[in-house]
């Protein structure tokens, strides 16, 4: 899959980080949608969490950042839309494998427990993963409660 349409969005908390990945996301050359918010006044994440994951569950965007302090909230947020696999990491080896094994659509990145360099790190890693199917894929397809 080619990945060029990135949609992002976060809390208050997140808010430094996500405009260090749009800047970050736009030298390298994605289109990136901001689902906002962009200030740090405190938020509710989810006002963030599922216009971003509506993004990506729609295909309007290939793929998905979320940042808040934890993480926690957006992931548990986005994770209530159907098709919506999101993934909580916190080193590269995390993201790396939440594409590999999970197939992972949106990396929930927790701003108050990485640096913004880490974050960028795994974005990259994140967009350039495939995801390996196979096993990997029967275990996907039972995520899903329909």
């Amino acid at each position: 899959m080619q990945i060029k349409t990135v949609a992002i969005g976060g809390d208050h908390a997140g808010f430094e980080y996500k405009a260090a990945i749009i800047q970050y996301l736009e030298e390298l050359g994605y289109t990136v949608r901001n689902f906002g918010t962009d200030s740090v006044e405190s938020v509710d994440y989810p006002d963030f969490a599922h216009p971003t994951a509506s993004a990506v569950e729609s295909g309007s965007c290939d793929i998905g950042i979320l940042v808040c302090g934890s993480a926690n909230g957006v992931a548990i947020t986005a994770n209530k839309h159907q098709g919506i696999r999101a993934a909580i990491c916190w080193k590269p080896e995390i993201a790396a494998l939440a594409r590999q094994h999970n197939n992972a659509n949106i990396i929930c990145l927790p701003a108050r427990f990485t640096s913004i360099e880490e974050c960028k790190e795994m974005v990259q890693i994140f967009l350039a993963t495939e995801f390996e199917g196979g096993r990997h894929g029967t275990r996907v397809n039972k995520i899903a409660c329909l």
